[in-house]
């Protein structure tokens, strides 16, 4: 499992290779059951990406696919293939609805190097994607569409197939467009949350301002609270936040990045007076408050869909670094007055609030000390809370994965969780990587805890060391023997 790969500054021939990441190829959605005879093939077919592709091309694909998930049937009937590799390639399966498949087929990263005749030749590199990685992020296609759209039975009966081809362009058409397959890894695996550390003292604060602003606004049913995109309180079922946490940070909030970026979050001076001042805006919702005919149009979201099925208003308001969600039944068309009400309850409130935690913060870091940089980085992901924690990447969006760690090393961590998933008990796993790093796994009552140390010419009972450096940073989450 150890890798060592020369990356493209190495070798003689290092001028001449060329490196292209992982693509998607095509992507889409069909139903057997809707085009059983022959001749009628092209009935199955809800949504092909790209849609300039020939007709007769689509159905042989998904033809082919049809084939492949019945024949995989016949082994495991339970479970039909999720993924088919071969040389240029990779296809990826998902059932998310009785009957309804998503296909997405992948490219290989490729190498081009020049030939001795000065040829280009092409090399794809088969084993690079790793499977468990982009079958979640097929699996978070659906979560998304369903967030916005509901299940696509509900489409069904509202409007037969007509709606649902309907709402699977106009959701996919642009949602594809945000898929950035080259910066998938193992936290598209997770899809976990960052939760922001709070000492008890303001998160009280903050459950108390939720329970004011649902008072104040008796139509809210749902609130969620975060803060520097790291939730702090949620209302909701834990699935449902955990792709609409995915939806406000990585597509959301980036959209409205703070114009006052330069010492924004700065505790509020004593000399406001009464805080009548405030610094709150709506990320949805109307623009400006002062227009009388400002649209008062939030988006739609459903959750709870298996059981009672709730559709929901989302209105998003931020101020400085605060951001709350509150959600309304969708029966209820908010006003402009209500609006208007919204915020000059909240506005207030929350701009103080979120100096607050500011302030808080700070202390709570000088306190702390700033360690310098440990020889170690981490990832770390609870099943139960859906906590989620990553020294390793610097900055993650759907276009770019800053990761601080060589993208070997990202695979190896890929590999040890496809490893984890195969045993149900406790395990660790160490790995020699490159020549300076060592990579540990260990995972212990539903957590993982991944660690990559760059120490050179250390040995294996060096690294055991690491045991104790984790539990400096994880003495409350984390039980090491």
């Amino acid at each position: 499992m150890a890798a060592a790969a020369a990356g493209a500054g190495s070798g003689p021939w290092a001028a001449q290779e060329k490196q292209f990441p992982p693509a998607l190829l095509s992507f889409f959605i069909y139903n057997p059951r809707f085009g059983p005879r022959e001749g009628q093939e092209e009935n199955k077919i809800l949504f092909y990406h790209p849609n300039e592709v020939e007709k007769n091309e689509k159905i042989r694909n998904v033809g082919l696919c049809e084939a492949i998930v019945q024949f995989t049937r016949t082994f495991s009937p339970s479970k039909p293939a999720k993924s088919l590799h071969t040389q240029k390639n990779r296809q990826f399966f998902n059932e998310p609805e009785e009957n309804f498949w998503m296909v997405m087929v992948v490219r290989n990263p490729i190498i081009e190097k020049q030939s001795k005749d000065g040829k280009p030749v092409i090399e794809y590199q088969e084993e690079e994607l790793l499977d468990k990685v982009y079958s979640s992020v097929l699996r978070q296609c659906y979560s998304m569409y369903k967030l916005f759209n509901g299940t696509f039975l509900k489409a069904m009966e509202d409007g037969g197939v007509k709606l649902l081809k309907e709402r699977l362009e106009k959701f996919f058409h642009r949602y594809l467009q945000t898929l950035h397959l080259q910066s998938c890894d193992l936290l598209d695996i997770f899809g976990g949350i960052s939760f922001f550390p709070l000492d008890k003292m303001t998160y009280l604060k903050i459950q108390s301002f939720i329970n004011r602003m649902e008072e104040s606004l008796n139509i809210v049913k749902y609130t969620a609270f975060l803060y520097n995109d790291q939730l702090i309180w949620s209302g909701l079922e834990q699935d449902d936040m955990r792709i609409l946490y995915k939806y406000l940070t990585t597509s959301l909030f980036p959209r409205h990045i703070e114009p006052e970026l330069a010492g924004r979050d700065s505790p509020i001076r004593a000399e406001m007076p009464g805080n009548l001042q405030h610094y709150g805006r709506f990320l949805t919702g109307p623009l400006n408050l002062n227009d009388p005919d400002a649209k008062c149009r939030f988006p739609k979201i459903f959750v709870n869909t298996d059981d009672t099925y709730e559709e929901l208003h989302l209105i998003v308001y931020k101020a400085m670094s605060a951001a709350v969600c509150f959600m309304i039944d969708a029966s209820v068309h908010p006003t402009l007055d209500f609006c208007r009400r919204l915020d000059s309850i909240v506005g207030p409130q929350l701009t103080v609030l979120a100096s607050d935690i500011c302030e808080q913060f700070n202390i709570n870091k000088r306190m702390s000390g700033s360690e310098k940089e440990p020889q170690f980085k981490f990832i770390y992901f609870n099943h139960m809370n859906l906590a989620e924690k990553s020294t390793v990447h610097m900055r993650k969006t759907p276009s770019v994965s800053l990761t601080s760690v060589h993208p070997d090393l990202m695979k190896i961590l890929g590999d040890i969780n496809s490893d984890f998933t195969r045993v149900d008990e406790d395990e660790e796993i160490i790995v020699k990587a490159m020549s300076d790093y060592w990579v540990v796994g260990k995972k212990s009552d539903r957590r993982e805890l991944y660690v990559i140390l760059n120490q050179k010419n250390a040995n294996l009972i060096e690294v055991n060391e690491v045991k104790k450096l984790c539990a400096t940073q994880f003495n409350n989450i984390f039980f090491l023997d």
